[in-house]
């Protein structure tokens, strides 16, 4: 997928093992307290039932997004989507979103958002998120995280 923005035309696409250091740059960046150890990226971008995405700008990996795919739960977890600080604001994150919850076969989507992210939080309301829970003490500093669902059409 191929998307044009103001100043960046950026595409989404899958992300392999090769986009290692890219995704593991993106995690550090966008969660400085919160990211993950070099032994969850890799498992992120190599293990089955995980769809995968990265926006793509002039070459660089400027996003991340991971959907965890849990078929005998009917449920997947969005476990991590991320964009650039200076990318942000022009629509790519709803975009890797949306890219990964069409890939991913569940009637059920949750995932977790910090409490103080309202940004997110507008963002996933938008596209159709509710609050269906509140995990205390879930970050590194103790801030509570919001879980959030969609429930999507039957017969995915």
């Amino acid at each position: 997928m191929t998307i044009a923005s103001p100043d960046c035309q950026y595409h989404i696409l899958p992300a392999t093992w090769r986009d290692l250091n890219a995704v593991r740059h993106v995690e550090q960046v966008c969660f400085p307290q919160d990211a993950w150890p070099l032994l969850d990226v890799i498992g992120v971008l190599t293990m089955p039932n995980v769809v995968r995405l990265k926006a793509v700008c002039s070459q660089q990996v400027i996003g991340f997004v991971a959907g965890d795919v849990r078929r005998a739960e009917r449920i997947s977890w969005i476990a991590t989507i991320g964009v650039l600080p200076e990318y942000r604001g022009r629509g790519i994150g709803r975009d890797m979103l949306q890219s990964c919850e069409a890939q991913l076969p569940t009637p059920f989507i949750r995932l977790c958002v910090r409490f103080s992210n309202h940004a997110a939080i507008t963002l996933y309301e938008s596209v159709g998120y509710a609050q269906v829970g509140r995990w205390e003490a879930y970050y590194q500093d103790g801030e509570a995280a919001l879980v959030m669902e969609k429930v999507r059409q039957s017969g995915l």
